[in-house]
């Protein structure tokens, strides 16, 4: 079994590897708490937001090119580096959607994925480091057609002429003007919300706050929006076996998380009544079997590290599904808004 590596940052006690703890204090000293560093790299954000100024009104004057589709598009995207929970909101939305007679397809960058000269529709077999992670658990789990590829534009005609989509739903792309958009989604991490306010590489920020004004929907993860983790473990290297959370309860367990915030899914499992040890990774991550190998000892994992590791997992391994919940108040006033667009065929760039 490999050896801890002790970890000074804060609320967290052990860390998989040094080069993860560097990367983690890094971040949180320069992107969530004010310094003499992100002071100092504060010039470099200033010409940061002077390229986004200038890109924006590029698309405005028409001096860029803006795609229009014929069907209703639904951007779903944060203001901040990082994850922030849009892929489960993008599930719940399809199933949503699906609900109300829709046809939905997901456009997704795929981050990470194989490099594509052509849209690719993910399948369920796919592997996670031809298709990225997160368009591979959509594919799982939205029961809908989730089509990647870097020109989104391409990636939404791939959607409506090969799968007769008639709503797309666009996984990130906030900042993807080139793809106009009926209606805008914004996730806010809940608990790290937009860090120290500096734009990169100051600050975790892509573009302002005052973005946020433009948008149709602000959502905060567990205040609008909660996780819920399901009540059974779902065993990696075999989905179709599970174990019920309380029957790991007094037993140690190696909880292994790289997501936007680690600390949010160890916060989850010990309200779950889990004892664990934490081992965080940077977002997107790419496990090898000696990240997670801890011999007999329990491991769980997030379903988005989970398909990235089927491979070279052992029994021990488990993931912990988690599914989103919104408020009946955003679901009505999304289908309002939805159906005016509907109507109304109004598309905003």
């Amino acid at each position: 079994m490999r050896a801890y590596t002790k970890c000074n940052l804060k609320k967290i006690k052990y860390c998989s590897g040094t080069t993860c703890c560097a990367q983690k204090i890094m971040i949180e000293k320069i992107w969530y708490k004010h310094s003499i560093l992100s002071y100092l790299l504060l010039p470099f954000s200033w010409l940061f937001w002077l390229i986004i100024f200038i890109r924006r009104w590029l698309y405005r004057l028409h001096l860029k090119k803006t795609y229009h589709f014929p069907v209703p598009i639904i951007v779903v995207g944060n203001i901040t580096v990082g994850g922030t929970g849009k892929t489960p909101l993008v599930i719940w939305l399809a199933d949503l959607l699906m609900q109300q007679g829709f046809h939905p397809g997901i456009v997704s960058r795929g981050y990470k994925a194989t490099k594509l000269s052509q849209p690719k529709l993910v399948t369920a077999n796919d592997e996670a480091f031809e298709v990225g992670d997160e368009p591979l658990i959509m594919a799982r789990r939205a029961k809908c057609p989730v089509v990647i590829f870097p020109n989104r534009p391409k990636a939404i005609k791939s959607l409506i002429e090969k799968y007769n989509c008639d709503i797309i739903i666009s996984d990130d792309g906030l900042q993807h003007y080139s793809m106009a958009r009926n209606i805008e989604i914004a996730v806010i991490d809940g608990q790290r919300k937009f860090g120290n306010g500096f734009l990169l590489p100051a600050g975790p920020l892509r573009e302002s706050i005052s973005r946020l004004k433009s948008v149709d929907f602000v959502i905060y993860n567990t205040i609008d929006m909660h996780l819920h983790p399901a009540i059974m473990l779902t065993k990696v290297n075999d989905p179709s076996k599970h174990i019920k959370v309380d029957e790991l309860c007094g037993k140690k367990i190696h909880a292994c998380a790289g997501i936007g915030n680690p600390q949010r899914f160890f916060d989850t499992l010990r309200q779950l009544n889990l004892q664990i040890i934490e081992h965080p990774f940077s977002d997107h991550y790419n496990f090898k079997s000696s990240d997670i190998d801890y011999g007999d000892e329990i491991v769980i994992m997030t379903e988005k590290d989970a398909v990235k590791c089927t491979s070279f997992v052992h029994n021990n391994h488990w993931f912990l599904p988690v599914t989103a919940e919104l408020t009946p108040e955003f679901t009505n006033k999304l289908l309002s808004r939805l159906a005016d667009c509907v109507t109304n065929k109004s598309i905003t760039s």
